[in-house]
């Protein structure tokens, strides 16, 4: 029997270019859900409608799958519904999940997804996803490792969709944990600018603290002192605007109306600039420490002319991988415990997606 894949959500923007990547890579035959019925299907595609609140729907959907991938975002809203209903049915799992309290609350069902022999993967995508594993690699170069800094700049709206936009404003809400001198301290979100050094064509670019699936999972991987996480937009001016919103009074960021509208107005304004900036993305993930009794760095980079369909590859190279049988590890992980640098970087050559590495004794 031909392997049946299952993408949640999969009408949507990131979805549809998950399903892409592994149609090109795989002889998977794919099925989307939507919130509605499409009577003529997405490209090579069947699409089906789904209500993730009817858990009768949500179980009759799986069913006869051997592979879900849940990309209905933003996960903020979600529980563990999906998941649970995989490691009940016996049905391998992966996921786009950008909210750490998604994440810690998936994580507790690694006991269960191993009894059940599910092998599930959380956060995968692009950031996160590719910079988790970019960040393996780079950890791996040096003995001791001691502090990680992922920055990641994006241009326009990145290829991606309006829900992307609802979720970068929904994380201004509020400050943030970050890990720093070994502890969590609290980070205003959008603040303390820096210039990063990214590979061509971005070159030096504005970044920002921002709350970050990686900046919550990381250190519970790697015993670091401290990670720091930081985005920035092409166009700067976009950094300017975020940053004023930023300083709005929580209680105008919470109203559900007020996120509509910013996504709503920012997405309209990045469909104008797209067309002069592109919607590519490059990451930096810099991992300092020891190596050989001294101090040492390692730099890992990575950019793309299409953030969505980076973000396609890197959830789409781990489902080819479990397809494939070459990961294979029951429980519930993040994408750097499970995902070894050897398969990370085979995918990736596959893909044509160049991840550079500089090491600096």
């Amino acid at each position: 029997m031909s392997d049946r894949i299952l993408i949640i959500g999969g009408t949507g923007r990131i979805g549809s270019c998950v399903a892409q990547d592994i149609a090109q890579h795989t002889d998977a035959e794919i099925t989307l859900t939507g919130r509605k019925a499409i009577s003529t299907g997405v490209g090579d595609f069947s699409v089906l409608a789904l209500d993730l609140a009817d858990r009768g729907q949500l179980e009759e959907a799986i069913a006869g799958h051997n592979l879900v991938i849940n990309c209905a975002g933003p996960f903020s809203y979600r529980d563990r519904r999906v998941l649970q209903t995989c490691i009940e049915q016996g049905v391998n799992y992966i996921d786009v999940c950008d909210d750490p309290q998604f994440c810690h609350q998936a994580l507790t069902l690694k006991e269960q997804a191993i009894a059940a022999g599910v092998t599930a993967i959380l956060s995968s995508g692009v950031f996160p996803g590719i910079s988790n594993s970019m960040t393996r690699q780079a950890v791996e170069q040096l003995d001791e490792a001691e502090t990680i800094h992922l920055s990641y700049v994006v241009a326009g709206s990145g290829g991606a969709g309006v829900t992307v936009m609802r979720t970068t404003f929904l994380e201004l809400q509020h400050s943030f944990d970050a890990w720093i001198d070994g502890q969590w301290q609290r980070v205003k979100p959008y603040s303390d600018r820096e210039i990063v050094e990214f590979p061509a064509p971005y070159g030096r670019a504005g970044v920002y603290w921002f709350q970050t699936i990686e900046g919550a999972t990381l250190p519970l991987t790697f015993p670091v002192k401290n990670v720091v996480t930081k985005f920035g937009s092409v166009p700067d001016f976009y950094n300017y605007l975020t940053g004023m919103v930023a300083q709005l009074p929580p209680k105008i960021l919470e109203n559900p109306q007020t996120i509509e509208f910013l996504a709503q107005v920012s997405y309209a304004m990045t469909q104008i600039t797209d067309k002069f900036t592109g919607v590519g993305l490059a990451m930096r993930a810099e991992v300092t420490g020891t190596k050989a009794g001294q101090r040492a760095k390692a730099i890992a980079t990575m950019v793309h002319k299409n953030t969505a369909i980076a973000a396609g590859a890197g959830t789409g190279s781990i489902a080819e991988l479990i397809l494939a049988g070459k990961l294979r590890q029951p429980g519930v992980w993040l994408v750097e415990q499970a995902l070894s640098t050897d398969l990370f970087t085979e995918t990736m050559q596959r893909r044509q997606i160049p991840i550079g590495l500089i090491i600096d004794n």
